[in-house]
């Protein structure tokens, strides 16, 4: 007997609605029969599940269906293929196998993980990864290893070359976010490691799945349908390599177009799905408007795709040009896990990411004052220091920003600007390349990246 898909040594079953294992299982036989399954946890078989009929093999495949594991484990599965009269005619033992909640995780560079690996975090046995070369394990950076990856894709973006491991960089938000996941829900944690540095949104094109591993959407599906083909959820980091005068404007459609694809594949039309908006970078030699765009078009998204949320990383440290730092890849991998609890719990769960409520303008001893709100702040925003990541462009071209003042949920901005010269004026936040941005709310998360959107100045 040999497994195909859906069950393997320290694999993380996904659970369903009622809290156990409903998973389809596949494998070969050399011969036909019923197959049994009997469960052991530690040394005590489970109840249930002594030779429990689930299914037959037929034609050298086997199918059965593995229902009613309860969430937790470990688990040691003995599947066996009988004879009618019940003598074993083979046999497969299948080790630490896990039920709870896993996750796909696809995007570029800044999810693959390119973060110092010297920050990266601890591993915890109950959150697992499915690394690129089909095995799954505790997961510990890097997870993404590339070098060893099974799809022909991975190579093929290489320029026919495998990928060579980088010895001092790795980690991505991948297992803290795993970490953190399974504090909130108490149960075991998967990860399905997707992504792959400088990617577009063109090469992950779901019209491409017929190529499966030769394409990234293909490879992302074989991964998916290899371990039963039922996730939580989908994390998602990309942008970077769509922030040009040509992609920029189709960026939107694209990734709408991606999440229906994600959610018919899984078969859950409400699939949630947390992704990042970019963040900052250095030395960039392509457009600064077209990279604003990308940010402003991933706040945005939300408003047209449901059960979707946006997590900022503007204010986060990089460790080179454009790669979020090991060290805070811990903190947006807390911030992804916060947003996905708030996605599947609701509002229990806690506060959805801030966002941009509305930005007035007013008048202050002569001059225009800027007020901006946000919502789902926890606590008040702050700083630490002086405010800052705001810009006011007045008609020169010129920022305009005196100083900024936090109150609660919102920003006091005063500008330079008269009354009697305050027009066409524009306010982002996060304006541009490499910004310096340090707001955040008690909590930890960053108001987003906007901008510039136009100020109406008839005050």
């Amino acid at each position: 007997m040999k497994l195909l898909t859906g069950l393997f040594n320290r694999i993380v079953l996904q659970r369903n609605a009622r809290n156990v294992s409903d998973v389809l299982v596949t494998g070969t036989a050399s011969m036909n029969g019923p197959i049994r399954i009997t469960a052991h946890r530690g040394s005590r078989r489970l109840a249930g599940f002594t030779d429990k009929l689930a299914g037959k093999s037929s034609r050298g495949i086997f199918r059965i269906r593995l229902a009613g594991l309860p969430a937790g484990g470990p688990y040691t599965l003995t599947l066996r293929l009988t004879n009618h009269s019940g003598q074993t005619l083979d046999s497969i033992v299948v080790n630490d196998v896990l039920v709870g909640d896993v996750w796909l995780l696809g995007g570029q560079s800044n999810m693959e993980g390119i973060g110092l690996i010297k920050a990266a975090t601890k591993a915890d046995p109950l959150v697992r990864a499915f690394y690129m070369n089909d095995r799954w394990a505790p997961a510990r950076d890097p997870i993404h290893n590339l070098w060893q990856a099974i799809d022909p894709i991975h190579t093929s973006l290489n320029g026919g070359n495998r990928p060579v491991r980088n010895p001092i960089c790795g980690v991505g938000p991948g297992v803290a976010f795993g970490q953190a996941m399974r504090a909130f829900t108490g149960v075991p944690q998967g990860l399905i490691a997707c992504a792959h540095g400088g990617t577009s949104m063109s090469q992950w094109d779901p019209a491409l799945r017929h190529q499966d591993g030769h394409s990234l959407y293909g490879a992302l599906c074989r991964r998916l349908r290899m371990n039963g083909g039922k996730v939580a959820g989908l994390i998602w980091y990309q942008g970077c390599s769509d922030a040009d005068n040509q992609n920029a404007p189709l960026y939107t459609p694209r990734m709408k177009a991606l999440v229906r694809a994600v959610r018919r594949d899984t078969g859950n039309r409400a699939l949630p799905i947390v992704m990042a908006q970019i963040s900052r970078v250095v030395s960039w030699a392509q457009d600064e408007a077209a990279w604003d765009s990308i940010r402003d078009q991933q706040r945005r998204l939300p408003g047209t795709c449901r059960n979707l949320a946006v997590v900022p990383t503007i204010d986060l440290k990089l460790d080179d040009p454009i790669h979020i730092a090991g060290i805070d890849q811990a903190r947006l991998g807390k911030r992804l896990a916060q947003t996905m609890n708030v996605l599947r719990g609701g509002a229990a769960a806690g506060k959805p990411p801030i966002t941009l409520d509305s930005a007035t303008c007013g008048v202050y001893r002569t001059r225009i004052v800027v007020t901006v709100n946000f919502r789902n702040v926890a606590g008040a925003l702050r700083s630490g220091s002086r405010p800052w990541g705001f810009t006011v462009i007045g008609p020169t071209g010129a920022d305009t920003i005196i100083d900024v003042a936090l109150q609660g949920n919102r920003a006091i901005i005063m500008t330079t600007l008269p009354r009697s010269q305050a027009r066409d004026l524009t306010l982002s936040y996060g304006h541009g390349f490499n910004p310096y941005c340090n707001v955040t709310d008690e909590a930890d998360r960053s108001v987003p990246a906007f901008g510039p959107i136009p100020l109406d100045v008839s005050c």
